[in-house]
C-alpha cells in the first residue's frame, strides 16, 4: 500500500461523493456502519484508513474519540480541514504496523481500504490486536461480487493511474476467512453506478430483504477475544 497513490486523490474523492449517485451510495454505506459499529460517546474508535473522514464524521457526530490513521498526508489534512479537533486526532501510518499497544482502542473501524493491502491477513490482524477484548472490529471493502468491482477493475485496465490498478476485490467468504473469530458479514450498493437514481433505491430494498451477497460494499463486524 504506497501513499503516492491516493496524495492527489482527495478533492477527487471528496467530490465524488458530493454527485447523486456518489450521496445515495454515501446514505446506504453510512447506514452499515452505523448498525454494526454502534459509536457511542467517549468510546475510544480507531478509523484506519480514514481517508478524508468522510465516514469519520458520522462516528464523531455519535460523540466517540476518534483516531483516524492513513498511510497518505494529503488525505489526513483534508479531514484536520473538515473534523472537529477536539474528537479527531490524525495520524500516518500503515494498516499493517499499526503504532499502538494491544487494546487500546473500544473499536476499530476500516472502510475501503482493504482493498490497497495485499496481505489482508496482516492488516485484519493488527486491528484486532489493538482492539480491547469484547470489543468490535468493523471493516469495510469492495466486494469481488459485485458489478462495481468488475468495472473498477476494467477501468484500471484501461486508464495507467487508476488507484484500482493496485487494487484486490474480495468476496463476502474471502474476508469472513480473514478474521480469526465467527461474525457478521453483509453487503449493501445492489445497484449500479449508472441506474436511475428512484430505480436505485427499490433495487437496494430488493437486495438488501432478498440478502444477496453480490452489493458493491461488503462489510464485517467481529468481536474481539
Amino acid at each position: 500500500m504506497s501513499k503516492q497513490l491516493f496524495d492527489s486523490w482527495p478533492e477527487q474523492y471528496n467530490r465524488w461523493f458530493k454527485t447523486p449517485i456518489g450521496a445515495l451510495v454515501k446514505e446506504y454505506e453510512q447506514a452499515l456502519i452505523l448498525e454494526l459499529l454502534q459509536p457511542r460517546a467517549s468510546e475510544r474508535i480507531a478509523d484506519v484508513g480514514c481517508g478524508t473522514g468522510i465516514f469519520t464524521h458520522t462516528v464523531i457526530k455519535h460523540g466517540a474519540q476518534v483516531v483516524g490513521v492513513d498511510v497518505s498526508e494529503s488525505m489526513l489534512k483534508s479531514a484536520r480541514r473538515t473534523l472537529p479537533a477536539a474528537n479527531f486526532l490524525p495520524l500516518a501510518a500503515d494498516m499493517r504496523a499499526l503504532p499502538f499497544c494491544g487494546g487500546q482502542f473500544d473499536k476499530t473501524l476500516s472502510v475501503t481500504t482493504l482493498e490497497f493491502v495485499q496481505d489482508a491477513e496482516a492488516g485484519i490482524a493488527e486491528l484486532f490486536r489493538v482492539t480491547r477484548p469484547q470489543g468490535y472490529v468493523v471493516v469495510a471493502t469492495l466486494n469481488s461480487l459485485s458489478l462495481w468491482a468488475k468495472r473498477r477493475s476494467a477501468e484500471a485496465r484501461d486508464k495507467e493511474q487508476s488507484v484500482f490498478r493496485h487494487a484486490y476485490f474480495r468476496s463476502p467468504d474471502e474476508l469472513r476467512g480473514l478474521a480469526p473469530v465467527e461474525g457478521i458479514i453483509k453487503t449493501a450498493i445492489h445497484f449500479t453506478q449508472d441506474g436511475d437514481l428512484q430505480q436505485a433505491r427499490a433495487t437496494e430494498m430488493d437486495g438488501d430483504k432478498a440478502g444477496l451477497n453480490t452489493g458493491a460494499f461488503v462489510i464485517g463486524c467481529w468481536q474481539a477475544p
